[in-house]
């Protein structure tokens, strides 16, 4: 028995042990289908899914949805300290449980004696030094410094852990809220290219791509070392890192599809990098093996009516797609490059893809924008004063909504 137990503790704290060191501080992607952080996903986010899905309210389900990911994290620590206890515990017990209480009783019975190792393993684990077992054998006082040793690291390394998490959740949110404003709420690939029509507009388009081939390997080096982050949602509902890639992806390919020149190489290059993250992120979920991968099949993310849309839209910033049969041709074979994918991240993370046109609101800030411009401009040029109650009015109707 008391052999048993031993190996139980080595296999319970080495499994641990491995597991955090690939989660916190190895700095690239775990292996290995059977680690603690991977079977705990696995065993927790499908019945979260399934319960958010019960509710009727779509900000209901996004709300429970964004709970999941702060709440899986301390789920997490909880989990790694308890088995770790439990380790510890179980090489006290294959010690003989060599304890005496304060009152000079020692356990004889073996459910007693566990009990006692794994009060013994708890105490010492958290540092509490309470004094009322005492340990009677060289090993057993070896074993609790040790153990105290670790029950210090595993508060330090929770304590580094959570800041850098953070920050890198920070970052990721940065450039998704200054997107709204650039590719519309949600983002459409369609929008972002139809703000950017304006004179000397190549300039910033090619600032934006490069701004977000920064983004993508940030989110590739971050969200690959912590595949947890992929869970936390973004502060509102109609946006999230993945509409955004996707949405990036999704002009990247227009332009490649249908311009030459300066912007079109910047769009390859923010391609590549955004793809290279959408995949292998993938792959951390192991998404290829699920039923989610093989429903992509019969997916269409542009059916004719929204390519008909689109077209008209990037007819109006002078970019030619219907009628030119090579470029319709090439924006389907680059959309099946990272579709599948996307999708299925889709599918797993429930987190919607954006659409390829957007549909027009009428409380959109944008269009309010520039319909007040463009009546100012009209005022101007008549000779007439610009009409401030239509800015009052505006700033009160985007105060409201």
């Amino acid at each position: 028995m008391h052999i048993l137990a031993l190996i139980g503790g080595i296999l319970c704290c080495s499994t641990v042990f491995l597991d955090a060191f690939q989660t916190i501080i190895l700095p690239r992607r775990a292996t290995g289908r059977f680690r603690i952080t991977r079977i705990f996903l696995i065993a927790t986010w499908s019945p979260w899914k399934t319960i958010a899905e019960w509710s009727s309210s779509a900000n209901r389900r996004e709300n429970i949805y964004s709970v999941y990911g702060p709440l899986s994290l301390i789920l997490l620590l909880l989990l790694w300290a308890m088995l770790l206890i439990f380790g510890f515990g179980l090489f006290y017990f294959a010690l003989g449980t060599p304890f005496t209480d304060v009152m000079g009783v020692q356990s004889s019975v073996g459910l007693s004696k566990f009990r006692t190792a794994l009060y013994v393993s708890g105490t010492t684990m958290f540092t509490l030094g309470l004094g009322d077992v005492v340990p009677h054998s060289l090993e057993a006082r070896t074993l609790i410094i040790f153990e105290s040793g670790v029950g210090l690291g595993f508060v330090a390394l929770v304590i580094g852990y959570l800041p850098v998490l953070y920050q890198s959740f920070s970052r990721r949110e940065v450039s998704i809220a200054l997107l709204d404003a650039r590719a519309g709420s949600p983002p459409t690939a369609a929008e972002l290219l139809r703000r950017h029509s304006f004179e000397g507009s190549e300039e910033a388009l090619i600032a934006l791509l490069a701004e977000w081939e920064r983004w993508s390997a940030e989110i590739l080096e971050s969200h690959i070392s912590y595949p947890i982050l992929c869970y936390y949602r973004s502060q509102h509902d109609n946006q999230s890192w993945l509409s955004a890639l996707v949405s990036i992806l999704d002009s990247c390919a227009l332009l490649i599809s249908v311009l030459e020149g300066p912007a079109s190489r910047q769009a390859q290059l923010t391609f590549v990098m955004a793809r290279h993250a959408l995949i292998d992120l993938g792959n951390v979920f192991h998404i290829q093996e699920q039923k989610v991968w093989t429903d992509q099949a019969t997916r269409e993310r542009l059916p004719d009516e929204d390519f008909n849309r689109l077209c008209n839209v990037l007819g109006e910033v002078k970019l030619r797609l219907c009628g030119d049969k090579a470029s319709a041709e090439r924006l389907h074979t680059i959309r099946s490059l990272y579709e599948p994918y996307a999708g299925a991240l889709s599918d797993y993370l429930k987190m919607p893809l954006p659409a390829w046109v957007p549909i027009v609101k009428e409380k959109d800030q944008w269009r309010l924008l520039s319909k007040l411009r463009a009546e100012a401009e009209t005022r101007r040029s008549e000779g007439l004063p610009v009409d401030r109650s239509a800015a009052a009015a505006f700033l009160r109707d985007d105060h409201d909504h």
